[in-house]
């Protein structure tokens, strides 16, 4: 018994070390970054930015949407979420596999300004958490939430929900129906496969979960969502189309 209380303190100590090193590592990753620029000189670019779309210009539905499947306690909870991260390791655990990642929306636009192109997933994630940390000291949720929307990653070499929406529907943001609004919400997920011109069946599958999120969260009627897919004229050829006169 000696024995195993010295096996299982020596495991502690080896954890605590490690982690700690991690820890280390990712705020080393952050501190690089905010040198180089920092958060409001390189949020104040993207703000300036002729693509940028401000808050009046876009559905409140876009945006309830982008909640409802990203991050729906995202005005509950400060940068991080114990709850998300808790419920994606015990289902990563459960699948054996890294299925879910538990980032908070803010974490997102962390990624998205600093560390889009970082392949040390282990420290970036650290580095996200003290770059939300910072993001959310010094803006409010509304702003962080249309930095994700104006930085994210649409497929097709679309960044930001302008490009996205010029590029897959040929209009404004502002005019987004619901079901563009939720289309355009779930392709950010995994771009290379919910792009509409990737393939239609993935998107609209991915834009069913956007849909039955904002149900369950009460920012849409069931009949609300039925309407929005059954007004819609989009078809896979459409895309198709669009997708060979690009090239």
């Amino acid at each position: 018994m000696k024995y195993v209380k010295r096996l299982l303190l020596l495991l502690l100590v080896v954890v605590v070390l490690v982690a700690s090193v991690v820890i280390l590592n990712g705020y080393k990753m952050h501190e690089k970054a905010v040198q180089e620029q920092s958060v409001k000189d390189k949020i104040a670019s993207i703000q300036n930015s002729e693509n940028y779309v401000g808050y009046s210009e876009l559905p409140k539905q876009y945006l309830d949407a982008i909640v409802a499947v990203e991050d729906h306690r995202f005005y509950k909870h400060g940068p991080i979420d114990p709850i998300a991260l808790l419920r994606a390791f015990m289902v990563n655990i459960r699948e054996k596999d890294l299925q879910e990642g538990g980032s908070t929306i803010t974490q997102q636009v962390a990624k998205n300004l600093y560390y889009i192109r970082e392949k040390d997933v282990v420290n970036r994630k650290i580095a996200e958490m003290f770059t939300a940390y910072e993001l959310e000291k010094n803006y409010e949720k509304d702003d962080i939430l249309l930095l994700y929307a104006n930085t994210i990653y649409f497929g097709d070499g679309y960044y930001g929900i302008k490009e996205a929406c010029n590029g897959y529907f040929k209009k404004e943001p502002k005019d987004m129906d619901l079901y563009e609004s939720t289309m355009m919400a779930g392709v950010p997920n995994a771009p290379s496969a919910y792009a509409p011109t990737k393939s239609f069946s993935l998107a609209t599958s991915r834009q069913q979960k956007v849909l039955r999120s904002m149900v369950e969260y009460g920012y849409i009627s069931q009949k609300e969502a039925d309407d929005a897919i059954a007004s819609s004229t989009y078809t896979a050829e459409s895309f198709r189309k669009q997708k060979s006169t690009q090239e």
